[in-house]
């Protein structure tokens, strides 16, 4: 049931990919106090080389986006340099690697870098940092028209510098209720400028971004993740569905390297989407699409005969099993994930 998923995949006419096994982004929180990639981290994905293709943790585009302790940063001279160990094992093992480009809005914390954090407007969100939950979160400053063109720059110069580091491409993070995702709802952009309002509006900036990149690096070598479904840290609003009727259709025209569908677990359903995430992109997006959330390779598999994406990103069970692509294939058992695995790369 599983033998499609060990096919060649062709992204493009730069890139192929081994097999339709992705590794999907896991944050790990194990770079040092400067945000710099350590040699642990490069074995760790260099162990996991196998698949088709790794998207990398998450990775900071400069310091004001950083939300979690000890998260990699992609904006100096040494963490480029702490990502070419990461990449050059990678290579060395016959894989691909993309960077996820990451700035994570009013999630983000004074703490890390001194403030203030920023995000469409100056909405907060409840709870506590992450692996510090004596930090609370922070009424973030509401982004001006000047320092939004600063940060099109900055994802532009962030791609730039994956590429100085070897990676084969870069994955924007444009979901799970991070700075591009916030611009794209309701709940987060409570803008009556030309960044508000309107569907138009809503998906300006994160179009400048994927623009950016795209005239940067090019366009097979720019993927991006989307979280249509609000379900972290975000309110739920049926005016969200317009606004990604209309960003899915401008997409479609900027011939990614693929679209990565976010959500933890596809089996959520929301009613202003008509049902699954990955259904209603499929529905608004004939590119090629990745999907994760809770799948095996089995059900995965099922997934992509039935035409309702392409690539199959696993998340936790490669924290478990590094040799996941192998154990599928031969069909051994798997070692079930379990949250002391992250608290050391294996």
């Amino acid at each position: 049931m599983t033998a499609d998923l060990f096919q060649p995949y062709a992204l493009n006419a730069s890139i192929t990919l081994n097999n339709k096994i992705l590794m999907a982004p896991l944050t790990r929180c194990q770079a040092d106090d400067d945000l710099v990639p350590t040699q642990a981290m490069a074995d760790y994905y260099a162990r996991r080389a196998d698949a088709g293709l790794i998207i990398s943790e998450a990775v900071i585009i400069r310091p004001d986006g950083q939300g979690y302790p000890n998260t990699p940063g992609l904006f100096t001279p040494e963490q480029i340099q702490g990502w070419q160990k990461v990449t050059s094992a990678v290579h060395a093992k016959g894989g691909k690697i993309f960077a996820q480009l990451w700035h994570t809005g009013r999630v983000a914390h004074s703490h890390f870098f001194g403030g203030p954090t920023v995000a469409p407007s100056a909405v907060k969100i409840e709870g506590t940092v992450p692996r510090q939950r004596e930090l609370a979160y922070e009424i973030p400053k509401a982004l001006t028209g000047e320092e939004i063109a600063q940060l099109v720059a900055d994802y532009s110069q962030a791609a730039a510098n994956a590429i100085d580091a070897g990676f084969d491409g870069v994955e924007i993070h444009g979901a799970n209720a991070y700075l591009i995702d916030q611009f794209l709802h309701h709940d987060s952009n409570r803008r009556d400028d030309e960044f508000g309002g309107t569907p138009e509006n809503m998906a300006r900036f994160p179009l400048a971004v994927v623009d950016a990149i795209i005239k940067r690096i090019g366009h097979d070598r720019t993927a991006l993740r989307v979280s249509p479904g609000a379900y972290v840290n975000m309110q739920c609003d049926s005016r969200d569905r317009a606004v990604f009727d209309y960003f899915l259709k401008q997409l479609e025209s900027r011939q990614l390297a693929y679209l990565h569908v976010g959500i933890f677990d596809d089996a959520l359903t929301f009613d202003y989407l008509d049902g699954r995430v990955s259904d209603y992109v499929r529905a608004h997006y004939s590119q090629t699409l990745v999907g994760v959330g809770s799948y095996s390779a089995e059900t995965g598999a099922q997934a992509i005969a039935d035409g309702r994406f392409d690539l199959l990103a696993i998340g936790r069970p490669f924290i478990a099993n590094p040799d996941y692509v192998v154990r599928v294939r031969d069909r051994q058992p798997l070692v079930s994930y379990s949250d002391e695995m992250l608290a050391e790369l294996v």
